[in-house]
């Protein structure tokens, strides 16, 4: 399925990403330099993900990610971003925040299918929210609109129903 992707009301690309079925497994650094694989994770999985951790929205989506995983600590949360380790762990150090941040070197991109790949943000993964299972996707959020925030109420349920 086929999801074009706007930015400031404006179309700038469309993307194809895996939205059902097993979830491709990926293994990314943190922003500590530890290795983190989705199939090792025993807990339900939320994926949250988004272009640049150094822009308004995508800091809001994680910062109210880390409020829900101080408090629900039975669900693994996992934030994925095209920034650098060190640039996610020096945004984590600025504004307080406690949480498993992920470098995308472009393998959780291609294998879920959330690289744009053309317009401004060409080459940058596209907002969205997952929800795994027991090595499923269960739910899934591609925001259509880049600048906005996800549905955080409707991926917190998927998690915890």
């Amino acid at each position: 399925m086929s999801y074009e992707i706007f930015y400031h009301d404006e179309k700038v690309t469309e993307i194809n990403p895996v939205v059902s079925g097993k979830a491709p497994d990926f293994s990314l650094v943190d922003q500590n330099g530890e290795k983190i694989q989705l199939s090792s994770l025993t807990k339900p999985v939320l994926i949250s993900v988004f272009p640049n951790i150094n822009t308004r929205v995508c800091s809001l989506q994680t910062k109210h990610f880390n409020v829900e995983a101080s408090k629900h600590f039975e669900i693994d949360f996992l934030s994925i971003s095209n920034n650098t380790a060190e640039e996610q762990k020096n945004w984590c150090a600025a504004e307080g925040v406690d949480m498993t941040l992920l470098a995308d070197d472009g393998t959780f991109g291609k294998a879920y299918g959330l690289i744009m790949p053309d317009g401004p943000l060409a080459g940058r993964l596209a907002r969205s929210v997952f929800v795994v299972k027991n090595g499923e996707l269960i739910y899934h959020e591609i925001l259509k609109n880049i600048s906005q925030e996800p549905n955080y109420a409707a991926a917190l349920s998927a998690t915890l129903g």
